[in-house]
């Protein structure tokens, strides 16, 4: 039987792009190509990574500010044919499986919290058989966006786990702050989206450089 008192945290959220999907670069390419087809100006790098995490629209329109807002059914559109011609080429990040399997060894929960829509969610899992690894999960489009908490709410309502035995983990400042709202842990990871420095004000436990790295802290603090 599991000693769940060498456990802190019961309930851990992973985001999925960033953070267990290695699709931050392609995200970027997508984004950069939509706001082009539709007549905006090529966002920066860096202005595509901020906006990944957030709400399909939301993130459009922010990395967007010179396209009109009637546009932007056609730059979701755009973004969706970008993604969907490479989506195939998308993989986990080295050493995803294996943290996820010793956390389930370790009796935690395991969900997904995602500014990914529900169907694209769905097909991910599919691809990497990496359903029946989460106990639960919530996207975008089926509850509010991030940063707000209404997503991991849920999680913890559906898991009936309370807000100081869950951990929230992702590669964005928005994942962080959805922790905050939401009166949960956060871990950042720093091989994704956001760059190590933007972390700092929002308070995690740790930061990960690799998921071997993120791995060990979770086996010996969560």
């Amino acid at each position: 039987m599991t000693d769940i008192r060498r456990r802190r945290f019961d309930l851990i959220a992973f985001d999925w792009d960033g953070t267990l999907y290695d699709s931050t670069r392609l995200i970027v390419r997508c984004i950069q190509a939509a706001v082009v087809d539709v007549g905006g100006a090529k966002p920066s790098e860096n202005d595509a990574a901020w906006v990944i995490g957030l709400g399909l629209a939301e993130a459009l329109a922010r990395a967007a500010p010179d396209v009109p807002r009637e546009k932007y059914a056609e730059l979701g559109a755009r973004y969706r044919y970008h993604y969907l011609k490479h989506q195939d080429d998308l993989v986990l990040f080295d050493g995803v499986l294996p943290m996820l399997d010793a956390l389930h060894a370790r009796g935690h929960k395991l969900a997904v919290a995602t500014g990914k829509s529900r169907r694209g969610l769905d097909e991910a899992l599919a691809t990497v058989a990496l359903r029946e690894r989460f106990d639960a999960s919530r996207t975008a489009d089926e509850t509010f966006g991030k940063p707000h908490p209404r997503m991991l709410l849920e999680l913890m309502e559906e898991m009936e786990v309370p807000a100081e035995r869950t951990l929230m983990i992702g590669d964005t400042t928005h994942d962080l702050q959805l922790a905050i709202n939401a009166g949960c842990a956060r871990v950042g990871v720093s091989y994704g989206a956001h760059e190590h420095e933007t972390f700092d004000p929002l308070q995690p436990l740790y930061v990960a450089h690799s998921v071997s790295g993120l791995t060990q802290w979770l086996l010996e603090n969560a």
